[in-house]
């Protein structure tokens, strides 16, 4: 049947198929649910249903947005991370499956404390990792900083929408900047890790996301000198720190734990076998 949802979605993932859109069948069943407002799973239940034209016109419109190589992400304003869905727009860096490994990470931490604690995110973007934390330890406050006041615009929006603003306190400036006086149980980071050389030889739809969040320096390692070295006159003795790092960055990452003498350094893999998260405490 023609402009059916079977058509449509077949039409449409032929057309990203050829411009070597990865995973081109989802992308396009993700698009036309966010058109249609329903989930994936009934895109196949009413397979044969004919939809409006002015619905195939904005699925299109989609389409030709991603063929662009705007992320998908950007193009429904959401993101899924930790089972919560972030709201995001081209103001923030996009949540990824494996900061999930470092958020869990300080989750467990910070729940094992026990009792009231506090903890700092550097470089906070739309907030997916503290809010994560707060939302699964219920005794935990934070204070979650960004250079980008668009960026915390989307950390407020998502703070609020999953009622933790209460115990969230967003502050814009330059990592530690706005943070002087406070002592925190834990500092936790995804800072910008690309070396600047190599911003361009990422894929098209990565170069769409902010450059201050991508950008770390000559040698990708600019942010972690800078919040490895401040980190421990913002932590309780004993307090973590723990960071995302880029590819092949886990052993200087290390080198610079040590050197401001932090003490039980450990490297995490992610799911893929990457290492892809270093921590450690404050002696």
């Amino acid at each position: 049947m023609k402009n059916s949802v079977f058509e449509v979605l077949k039409a449409a993932s032929q057309r990203l198929a050829d411009a070597h859109i990865d995973n081109p069948r989802l992308d396009a069943e993700i698009l036309l649910a966010h058109v249609l407002n329903c989930r994936r799973l009934s895109l196949y239940v009413d397979s044969d249903k004919k939809l409006p034209l002015d619905t195939v016109f904005r699925f299109n419109q989609l389409i030709n947005q991603r063929l662009k190589g705007v992320p998908v992400a950007y193009l429904i304003n959401s993101k899924d991370f930790m089972g919560l869905s972030f709201a995001v727009n081209q103001n923030v860096l996009i949540p990824r499956p494996e900061t999930e490994i470092l958020t869990e990470f300080v989750g467990e931490y910070l729940r094992g404390l026990g009792g009231d604690v506090t903890f700092a995110d550097l470089g906070t973007g739309s907030g997916a990792i503290a809010i994560s934390i707060l939302k699964f330890v219920k005794s935990a406050r934070a204070s979650a900083v960004d250079l980008s006041s668009e960026a915390l615009k989307v950390a407020k929006f998502n703070a609020t929408k999953f009622h933790v603003e209460d115990r969230l306190e967003l502050l814009q400036g330059d990592l530690f900047e706005p943070l002087q006086g406070k002592i925190f149980n834990a500092i936790v980071s995804n800072p910008p890790y690309i070396p600047t050389g190599e911003l361009e030889t990422l894929q098209s739809e990565v170069k769409k996301e902010p450059r201050l969040a991508l950008d770390g320096g000559e040698d990708g390692l600019s942010f972690y000198r800078r919040i490895i070295s401040s980190a421990p006159r913002f932590l309780v003795d004993g307090g973590l720190l723990a960071v995302e790092i880029g590819i092949n960055q886990a052993s200087e990452v290390k080198i610079l734990f040590e050197a401001s003498n932090f003490i039980d350094v450990e490297i995490y893999n992610d799911l893929a076998g990457i290492e892809r998260v270093v921590v450690g405490r404050i002696d």
